[in-house]
């Protein structure tokens, strides 16, 4: 299952506007065929390379970076990929991608991928099981100290190499200053808050919050549960802490929210000013300031006692794909512009002031001077936990999700039907 199955699928579909990133809801017109999009011909087929010795760079090359960004980012992109191409010996070539997985899965095994794409961590796995990914550490003239911790991890495989990070983001809490002073610090306070204002007969809710199994992982974890161990391959949705977490949410946010708990009806609530609170991620804040909201950002609150919210998290990479191998042209210049991209700060820190991205580069990552917006998601990202890279990963989102509707829906009861779905998900990967 693609990220942005995760993030979309998992969370209904919205066109989220000019700050939804790589890893954010927002695609391209699914209509769009990758011919139309620039994937083939010039921009987005089989490599070309210059072939150019240069004295201190060694060979020159042309490189094609695929990619699903929204507009705003994709104009970004493309201008971050002019100056490198004008400063460099090498061309950056950014191609539009419709459907990104469907054309890495089968380009790229036919030799005829690009030399890199641009994706979160969670396809790291399945990817380089696959051969789809080329190991560059022993090429890297980057050290992976500059990254955050979790970010170093989530560039790796098997002792291997394989992307460059960029970016992390996950879900926040997302209030309408209107209508909220400041955050509330515990589930407590944002209760009392919710229950001011929800009001369904009038169209009011206290709550914006998308219950796809992304969304809901906070909670999952917060008591000591987890969806999937990946060191041990070992699935935890029946478990009690697990089970606790679920609960939590059945009781704690679902009372508060429209009964169409997918993403577009979550959504609609909060930009339409109906709601005090949303949860979500940097995607949403293009919608957000579109259409006018006063919004603060911040950490998720946290029950009470020792449980703290734990939402997962993902690392935006660029990733060096197989087809570099045997083309050191190439593979130059796809390196030398994701050692460039990752580490420069006046991109890094453009990205975060126009699109919410989450520093993973060290230096700017315990700045004090991040926007506010990033500061927010950032200390959720700080409590969070990177969603597993394991291929055995993208079996769990399903019938987990049809689990818990069963729940909600009240057609099952809670234990019995994470049980189940765990032994869907076992027959899945027999």
């Amino acid at each position: 299952m693609n990220r942005r199955t995760i993030l979309k699928q998992l969370a209904g579909t919205t066109a989220v506007g000019a700050l939804a990133g790589c890893v954010g809801v927002s695609e391209t017109d699914s209509t769009q065929t990758p011919e139309q999009s620039g994937a083939e011909g010039d921009d987005g087929g089989e490599e070309t390379t210059a072939g150019a010795e240069t004295e201190s760079a060694g060979p020159s090359g042309t490189f094609t970076l695929w990619h699903q960004r929204a507009e705003a980012e994709k104009k970004a992109l493309e201008a971050n990929a002019e100056t490198f191409t004008s400063e460099t010996a090498h061309t950056a070539k950014p191609a539009e991608i419709a459907d990104l997985r469907k054309k890495t899965t089968s380009a790229i095994p036919a030799g005829q991928g690009a030399g890199m794409f641009d994706w979160a961590h969670d396809w790291t796995g399945e990817y380089y099981q696959n051969g789809f990914l080329s190991d560059q550490s022993d090429q890297l003239d980057v050290d992976l100290s500059v990254y955050t911790r979790p970010a170093q991890e989530a560039v790796q495989f098997d002792g291997a190499t394989v992307a460059l990070p960029y970016a992390a983001e996950t879900v926040g809490l997302i209030y309408n200053k209107e209508m909220v002073d400041e955050a509330p610090e515990t589930i407590a306070d944002m209760t009392a808050i919710m229950e001011e204002y929800h009001d369904p007969e009038n169209g009011m809710y206290g709550l914006s919050y998308p219950l796809n199994a992304y969304f809901m992982s906070a909670w999952a974890h917060a008591f000591g549960g987890y969806y999937f161990d990946e060191s041990n391959v070992e699935l935890g949705l029946s478990n009690e802490a697990t089970l606790e977490g679920f609960q939590f949410i059945l009781d704690n946010f679902a009372p508060y929210q429209p009964k169409d708990t997918g993403y577009d009806p979550q959504a609609a609530v909060f930009l339409e000013g109906n709601a005090p609170f949303a949860i979500n991620g940097p995607w949403f804040l293009g919608d957000v300031r579109s259409n006018d909201i006063d919004a603060g950002i911040a950490r998720l609150p946290s029950p009470e006692g020792d449980a703290e919210p734990k939402p997962y998290t993902t690392v935006k990479q660029l990733y060096f794909t197989s087809t570099l191998e045997g083309d050191e042209a190439t593979a130059a210049a796809s390196r030398a512009f994701a050692e460039w991209y990752t580490t420069n700060t006046d991109v890094l820190s453009a990205n975060a002031e126009e699109f919410g991205y989450i520093p993973v580069h060290k230096e700017l990552a315990s700045s004090s001077d991040l926007p506010e917006a990033v500061q927010g998601f950032s200390e959720s990202v700080s409590l969070g936990t990177p969603i597993p890279t394991h291929p055995n990963m993208g079996d769990v989102w399903g019938p987990l999700e049809d689990a818990f509707n069963s729940v909600k829906n009240g057609d099952a009861e809670l234990e019995p039907a994470f049980t189940k779905a765990e032994e869907n998900i076992r027959s899945n990967w027999e």
